[in-house]
């Protein structure tokens, strides 16, 4: 596009927009006031109607999980773009593994024996994301953290092993692909996209808060796998390849 249409775009779109954001905000509580419907609101739905006893997460996960999805997409694009802008150039080659001095054994076994701590708690916090602080996002983070783990105890290959790129790619892809199909199937059974469709349950029980659970799930499987995948292609650039200049490659 050209400068010139671009300018011609922008002086047509920004009245419009100019227009709806002022209808928008007109009706919005003035600066200050201590009316603040949304959050009344957004409480008595998540307690009351959701069985949620974390509002946090039935806000983010039921009443505006189309802004969620949103967000996990844009998590899952910067990931792509990422690794495009990593991937090996034509001057750069596998060298093999670079020594990075030597690890402790005291870091090297809290490394291992935090492992499968770091991804206890991580499905801790994704599978109780609707009863208290915690959800999806965070517990995902948790969740890679075990895989960084296994870098700090000095075993990059065994962390390449444990989480192979390709699966990682395929993982991910099912993350955000799930939350997608939980929002077709509140279209198809509940007339809106990502519609509550599955029975609440009763406050503070594990099954409760209807579809809140799962894409609380299928954001923490994306996120974990999203994490892993920036850790590893970072790590590649710093630990296996190397720049060969033009006498190097004859």
């Amino acid at each position: 596009m050209s400068p010139r249409a671009r300018l011609v775009l922008f002086a047509a779109v920004t009245p419009v927009f100019a227009v709806l954001f002022f209808l928008a905000a007109r009706g919005l509580p003035s600066f200050g006031s201590d009316f603040h419907p949304y959050g009344d609101r957004a409480v008595a739905v998540a307690i009351e109607q959701r069985a949620t006893d974390n509002v946090v997460s039935s806000v983010n996960f039921d009443q505006r999980a189309v802004d969620t999805l949103g967000e996990e997409f844009i998590l899952f694009g910067s990931v792509i773009g990422t690794l495009v802008l990593l991937r090996p150039s034509p001057e750069e080659r596998q060298v093999g593994q670079r020594s990075a001095g030597r690890v402790l054994p005291t870091t090297r076994l809290a490394g291992y024996l935090l492992l499968p701590v770091s991804v206890l708690v991580g499905l801790y916090v994704i599978a109780h994301g609707q009863l208290s602080p915690g959800g999806g996002f965070q517990g995902g983070v948790v969740l890679a953290t075990g895989w960084h783990l296994l870098y700090v105890a000095g075993r990059y290959l065994a962390m390449r092993r444990a989480a192979p790129p390709t699966v990682l790619e395929i993982t991910e892809s099912l993350g955000a692909a799930a939350f997608a199909a939980v929002g077709l199937a509140g279209l198809g059974l509940g007339g809106a996209f990502l519609a509550n469709v599955l029975p609440t349950g009763s406050r503070g029980e594990l099954l409760s808060g209807g579809t809140v659970p799962l894409l609380n799930a299928a954001v923490g499987v994306e996120v974990a796998a999203a994490v892993v995948l920036l850790l590893a292609a970072f790590l590649e650039q710093a630990v296996v390849l190397r720049r060969v200049d033009y006498q190097d490659q004859r």
